[in-house]
């Protein structure tokens, strides 16, 4: 096996296993939480159907919207080199504290969350829990973010009196995100796990990015947020790059690549077409909202 990959690359191992497996998803239960505030809510009308990138199908869906304009074009890759990030955590989350006021119109429904970290990841490298917690609030209050459409809003929450959230943003370990998201293509990827809520994000993307998204980590794990969120309130399906050279819809799966033709190679049964389209990175569901 090792001559294999080390002759063809992990792209031919991957294709066929993709192309007859189903990604098997085991997900771990929550003890550290409050009983009236537990983790084991399913998120209503969801089904628990893992996508590539562990983006998950639902009953209902909604089409995301599109994105235009131009960032530099930039290539594709694995986990770039860099920080370290923790490979094991204890399966358990922690809430942070804290709550945000309403944020978006919320014209058709108001989304509360919370933001976790699991046990046994040590946040102090990137700021702590607090930065964490900031950069998802900032992420979700922007105007690019998904509160450009008026029927959504949403609401930080953290005590068990404010009721199950609809959805929770946690910090995972390496090894833990394997459980939710599958390993299946041999790549950190991050995910939304409609049985447990939870909108997984990989503590080594959150620390090392991705070189297909060549944007600064700001910018990066604002994708992450918008990209996996998206998938919590409604929009299931991933999209291809639309506009050859144009931004990258968020719903692309940008933390593989920016080019439809490698991201049809790793899934040549999925819905991105071969065509020789590359877009550019891009975090926002709505890039020119308030231009």
């Amino acid at each position: 096996m090792l001559v294999f990959l080390r002759a063809h690359g992990w792209r031919a191992y991957a294709v066929p296993t993709v192309a007859l497996l189903i990604v098997a998803v085991t997900v771990f239960s929550a003890n550290g939480a409050d009983d009236r505030f537990s983790s084991d809510q399913t998120v209503a009308g969801s089904q628990n159907l893992p996508m590539l990138d562990g983006g998950t199908s639902q009953n209902e869906e909604l089409a995301p919207p599109p994105a235009d304009g131009s960032f530099p074009d930039l290539p594709t890759g694995e986990l770039p080199a860099g920080g370290p990030y923790t490979e094991h955590g204890t399966g358990e989350w922690r809430i942070v504290p804290g709550h945000t006021g309403e944020v978006g119109a919320g014209e058709n429904r108001v989304f509360t969350y919370t933001v976790e970290i699991e046990e046994g990841i040590d946040t102090t490298s990137y700021g702590g829990d607090e930065a964490v917690t900031r950069m998802v609030d900032e992420t979700l209050a922007n105007p690019k973010s998904w509160i450009a459409d008026p029927q959504f809003g949403f609401r930080r929450v953290s005590a068990p009196e404010d009721g199950p959230p609809d959805f929770r943003v946690s910090l995972t370990s390496v090894m833990t995100v394997r459980q939710f998201c599958g390993y299946t293509i041999q790549l950190e990827v991050s995910c939304f796990s409609p049985r447990s809520g939870r909108v997984i994000i990989n503590d080594a993307r959150w620390v090392r990015g991705a070189l297909a998204f060549q944007g600064d980590i700001g910018s990066y794990r604002q994708y992450l947020v918008n990209h996996e969120v998206g998938h919590a309130i409604g929009y299931p399906e991933h999209v291809p790059c639309e506009s050859d050279g144009g931004l990258a819809n968020v719903m692309m799966q940008q933390t593989l690549s920016t080019s439809n033709n490698e991201i049809a190679q790793l899934d040549p049964g999925g819905v991105v077409p071969p065509d020789g389209f590359v877009c550019s990175y891009n975090p926002w569901p709505y890039p020119r909202a308030g231009q």
